[in-house]
């Protein structure tokens, strides 16, 4: 057989391909399989194997299609799927082609709903800790729900009813549909930017998974998750439950439940302010009475039965503190005037004229300091001298003469004693008025008792 007659690897699987296009069987095939070896591609394909007990194939879903899938495909998930057989010719190799799949016993809104709760709780968006505290007395109260449903009108009313002190605030919004959750994250993101509520109610009333699905996009828990603004969730009736009523600061099981967790009952205030003032009242009746009985029992003490004792340590010490003040006071005025004093003896001192005064002044002070101790010194001196002249002149041997007593010298020499003079020795006489020269003739002895 020649080599033309062999077909090649491609025209083989070509051949093979159009058997698969031309058979109707192997169009919209509905499988019933579980899912593994699951890879979801960055390009938003999904590759996986649809395997049962007795075979397995493999299987491609593409973007388009995978983005209408309210779940995420996990291994070990039994599945419903539609699509087409057909071959890869890279490979050589047939596949199942997915248009559309569905969770095997369990709807698929409700696999997402599980996927999306399990992912949120992990990181952590349901915790306590993150839940702001309701404000009890709310001044504004934003309201995000459809205008033309029963939930807006049970809000409304309820919180006039209730509280009419709040200011309502609605924000218009879609609460199904496809563009319903993207309306919701819009609105409750412009509740925040224009920060004029205290609190949000967010929700609508009952319906279907579906219905209600707006409220469990991981979009609008994430934006409930991260307002500055505290939210309520009210979506549904008691039995329905959203992602939404996880994250939400508090869940209420209905739109009216919302606006009644939201204020307070102006009835049940009233009644509080009733109890209160009653209470207020007999505890400061019952406070008066225990001073008035304190009162009575003082004013029948001691202290208070002679008050002047009790306030004269106080006026002691009042007007010992007066008169030391009028003491420090003076003093002070002493002071002040003595520095002023000062201050104007110094201004004076140094003025030129005063001090020329001053100066002149001194000098002749000095002056006749001077004159004064010159006279006084001379007075003195004068004294002094007049004093000596008068000693001298009674010490002066010669002034004795003026008495009629005469000096005997010999030779020059004063004579003393008889002793000192013999006969024949010629001596010289001096009287007070002159001298006479004598000659000894005779010496006589001093007689006993005998006077000169």
């Amino acid at each position: 057989m020649s080599s033309a007659s062999y077909l090649t690897v491609k025209a083989l699987t070509k051949y093979i391909k159009r058997k698969f296009d031309a058979d109707p069987h192997l169009r919209e095939v509905y499988v019933k399989g579980e899912l593994s070896n699951v890879k979801i591609h960055q390009s938003g394909h999904i590759y996986f194997t649809l395997k049962d007990d007795g075979a397995r194939i493999a299987a491609t879903m593409f973007k388009a299609a995978a983005t209408k899938l309210a779940f995420e495909p996990k291994e070990g998930m039994q599945v419903f799927i539609r699509g087409d057989v057909n071959v890869y010719e890279g490979y050589g190799t047939y596949q199942l082609y997915v248009q559309e799949m569905q969770p095997d016993g369990i709807g698929s809104l409700f696999v997402a709903f599980n996927q999306l709760k399990e992912q949120l709780q992990k990181e952590g968006l349901f915790k306590p800790e993150w839940k702001q505290p309701i404000p009890k007395f709310p001044e504004k109260i934003g309201v995000l729900t459809s205008t033309t449903g029963a939930a807006i009108r049970d809000i409304c009313t309820t919180l006039k009813r209730r509280y009419p002190l709040a200011e309502i605030l609605i924000y218009p919004t879609l609460v199904q549909g496809a563009q319903a959750a993207p309306n919701i994250v819009q609105n409750i993101q412009r509740a925040n930017q224009e920060a004029s509520c205290d609190v949000l109610i967010v929700g609508r009333g009952g319906g279907s998974i579906e219905d209600l699905w707006a409220f469990n996009e991981e979009i609008v828990a994430r934006a409930i998750f991260e307002s500055r603004i505290p939210i309520i969730s009210a979506v549904g009736h008691e039995t329905d439950t959203t992602i939404a009523d996880y994250v939400a600061d508090l869940r209420a099981p209905t739109p009216t439940a919302a606006a009644e967790m939201a204020v307070p009952d102006q009835a049940d205030l009233y009644q509080r302010v009733l109890t209160q003032k009653s209470q207020l009242h007999q505890m400061v009746r019952s406070q008066l009475m225990a001073e008035r009985q304190r009162l009575n029992k003082l004013q029948q003490s001691y202290p208070l039965s002679m008050p002047e004792r009790l306030y004269r340590p106080f006026t002691e010490r009042l007007a010992q503190l007066e008169s030391g003040l009028q003491a420090a006071m003076q003093v002070s005025l002493m002071k002040k005037a003595a520095q002023l004093q000062q201050l104007h003896s110094t201004v004076e001192q140094h003025s030129p004229k005063k001090a020329l005064a001053f100066h002149q002044r001194e000098l002749e002070a000095r002056v006749q300091q001077l004159s004064r101790a010159t006279t006084y010194y001379v007075a003195k001196k004068q004294q002094q001298f007049e004093s000596t002249v008068r000693t001298l002149e009674a010490l002066n041997p010669l002034s004795i003469l003026t008495r009629g007593f005469t000096v005997a010298y010999k030779d020059q020499q004063m004579i003393k004693s008889s002793t000192e003079v013999q006969k024949q020795d010629q001596l010289t006489l001096t009287f007070h008025d002159g001298k006479v020269v004598a000659n000894v003739t005779n010496i006589l002895p001093k007689n006993e008792g005998e006077l000169l």
